[in-house]
């Protein structure tokens, strides 16, 4: 225990898009009962009262705001708020995301576009807004800050679905996490990335089932647990742990870097259902 102690975390989507553990909830909640202090962000704000909920009768520390990472101003007033209660940020996590079916022919560019915005786009926002004050914390004391983005496997090979956008927008934020480590090295900045594979959260009742299979939930189920090479799709747990490393201290030489959670599907020669 005590991993992050006393560390500010600045969480955007600390929320689930439905009950039970989203990665935004398990990273919140396990990183508070590793003794940080949770300064969350979701637009559902319900969503992110319920995460809030579960940290404080833990014992845990969390203030909550709301934020619409498709809007500049709500971003760095999101950022502004944080540093108005705790006057730092040790801990940046970026883990809002959505995917949209198609290909570059039958996608609107719409779409295209507002995929862009939830996925890559907002990364670079709070990166804008926090970096400057992760730097200036180091010149004023030392201290390094760590930065976290959630991927997808999608950005790294094709697992199944046609999600184009998707894809290249979260392989936009591995290559925008290794560019922008290196930069800030200098300033013990650590950026990395971690890359979640088929993983069962509540996305795929509330969003996947009829996305992508129908709305018949145990057909996709059934799929997805067929694919990695483990035969099971990961939780939101195995995310928040590899997320808690790349936040700690214990990580302190690490940036630039990915951590893959997935099963072995990424590693793996067999072909996607």
């Amino acid at each position: 225990m005590g991993r992050l102690q006393d560390k500010v975390v600045l969480m955007v989507g600390a929320g689930s898009v439905g009950p039970g553990w989203g990665n935004g909830r398990a990273m919140s909640v396990l990183f508070a009962r590793e003794g940080a202090k949770i300064f969350g962000g979701d637009i559902n704000m319900e969503a992110a009262e319920e995460t809030a909920r579960i940290i404080r009768e833990e014992g845990g520390t969390v203030d909550l705001m709301p934020v619409d990472v498709t809007d500049e101003a709500s971003i760095k007033a999101f950022v502004d708020g944080c540093m108005a209660k705790h006057g730092r940020i040790d801990v940046l996590v970026n883990n809002v995301g959505g995917s949209a079916p198609g290909g570059p022919v039958e996608m609107a560019t719409e779409v295209w576009d507002k995929q862009f915005d939830t996925n890559l786009r907002y990364v670079f926002l709070t990166c804008k807004y926090v970096l400057p004050i992760m730097e200036a914390q180091y010149d004023r004391d030392g201290t390094g800050a760590s930065i976290v983005n959630l991927a997808s496997i999608a950005g790294v090979r094709h697992f199944g679905a046609n999600v184009v956008a998707y894809a290249a927008s979260k392989a936009g934020v591995i290559k925008f996490s290794q560019v922008t480590a290196v930069q800030y090295a200098p300033k013990h900045i650590r950026m990395n990335t971690v890359i979640p594979g088929l993983m069962h959260t509540p996305l795929v009742e509330s969003r996947l089932a009829y996305q992508r299979a129908g709305g018949d939930l145990q057909a996709l189920v059934a799929q997805r647990n067929a694919q990695p090479p483990m035969q099971t799709m990961g939780d939101a747990w195995d995310v928040a742990y590899a997320a808690l490393y790349l936040a700690s201290d214990e990580s302190k030489y690490v940036t630039g870097s990915e951590i893959t959670v997935d099963g072995g599907l990424s590693a793996s020669a067999r072909q996607p259902a």
